[in-house]
């Protein structure tokens, strides 16, 4: 297992990150503390996890792995994220100071620790001004509730006056944020990833392999069945089988069955390879159902491709763009080289 500072802070986490979305849902307690441990004893020490996860539920069994793994907490590195509604009232969701309060305090309670490392905005809310999110976070690091503050889902203008803001008010800096991010949605290359490359901002993808695509389970002419996640639901969000089912994601899922083939490894393995060394990317975060999917995921620990594998999958995955302003002539009009 390789190791990468928490966007620019002096922390250390894994370059591979275990997602939790699937404790208590799609993943039991008993086989969500296997991948626990799995994890750690393979080199892993960031944990990744939110409150709106299967209604508190993986946190509670992160927290109770925690609490039966003596002297555990101290070296892992424990994410979590507040945003969408905990509750029913008016007040039950949002990043103001309001939520934000109450659902951190949960958040510590459900995992059983005092502080979290990483505390995360789940998402962007349009009803809450900037500020007032960002002192809660500052306000927290100062009372020793979290370490560090960071983002998920949030556009490039929305990073970019988070991390202005916080350099002029002098408050605690955003250092990592969580976007979706694999070799069927590179669009955060265009904005985001330049804001993070600029600031020192970390970046913690989700969905590597996007829902399954890159694995290879699925076909161009047989929607999926059975026990996996679009088997069990063919519309399941970004992941939809409709949605993704077009010439570009199997010319994508071509190239990576070709580069795993050659090396003799997974495709799973390929597509987080070239994921774990884009630009920026601090650490992955992975998404199993099993163990035996976590240990496939885990190979990817240590691999790096060739020039020539990463330009094969590049070529195979570049977003579709216009001219201007992200297509040649806009990158080109942008360019400038010393005379």
């Amino acid at each position: 297992m390789e190791f990468r500072t928490l966007g620019k802070t002096g922390t250390l986490v894994s370059t591979l990150c275990l997602g939790t979305m699937t404790f208590g849902n799609e993943t039991d307690e008993k086989g969500a503390h296997a991948q626990l441990d799995r994890f750690v004893d393979v080199g892993g020490n960031f944990l990744d996890t939110a409150d709106v996860y299967t209604r508190g539920v993986s946190e509670e069994i992160v927290g109770a792995w925690l609490a039966q793994r003596n002297g555990i907490r101290d070296s892992v590195v424990i994410a979590t994220k507040g945003r969408f509604p905990m509750g029913d009232g008016p007040n039950d969701a949002g990043l103001t100071r309001t939520h934000l309060s109450r659902a951190l305090d949960a958040s510590l309670r459900r995992l059983g620790t005092d502080h979290v490392d990483l505390y995360q905005a789940h998402a962007w809310d349009p009803l809450t001004p900037l500020e007032e999110t960002l002192r809660f976070f500052d306000d927290a690091v100062r009372a020793g509730k979290i370490r560090y503050a960071g983002v998920s889902n949030f556009t490039g203008w929305q990073l970019q006056k988070a991390a202005l803001l916080t350099s002029f008010h002098g408050l605690a800096p955003i250092v990592t944020l969580q976007p979706q991010y694999n070799l069927l949605a590179r669009d955060i290359e265009f904005e985001i990833l330049p804001v993070c490359g600029n600031e020192g901002i970390g970046v913690l993808p989700w969905s590597p392999l996007a829902g399954g695509w890159l694995t290879g389970k699925y076909r161009a002419d047989e929607a999926p069945t059975g026990a996996t996640r679009l088997g069990e639901n063919p519309n399941r969000g970004v992941e939809a089988y409709a949605r993704r089912n077009n010439e570009r994601t199997w010319q994508v899922v071509e190239a990576v069955r070709e580069v795993a083939s050659a090396r003799g490894v997974s495709m799973a393995v390929v597509a987080l390879a070239w994921l774990a060394d884009r630009p920026s990317v601090t650490s992955v975060i992975l998404g199993a159902r099993t163990l035996e999917q976590l240990d496939d995921n885990l190979a990817a620990a240590g691999v790096h491709l060739s020039a020539e594998e990463t330009a094969r999958l590049d070529d195979a995955s570049a977003p579709l763009v216009a001219d201007y302003p992200y297509g040649e002539p806009g990158v080109n009009q942008r360019a400038r080289a010393i005379p």
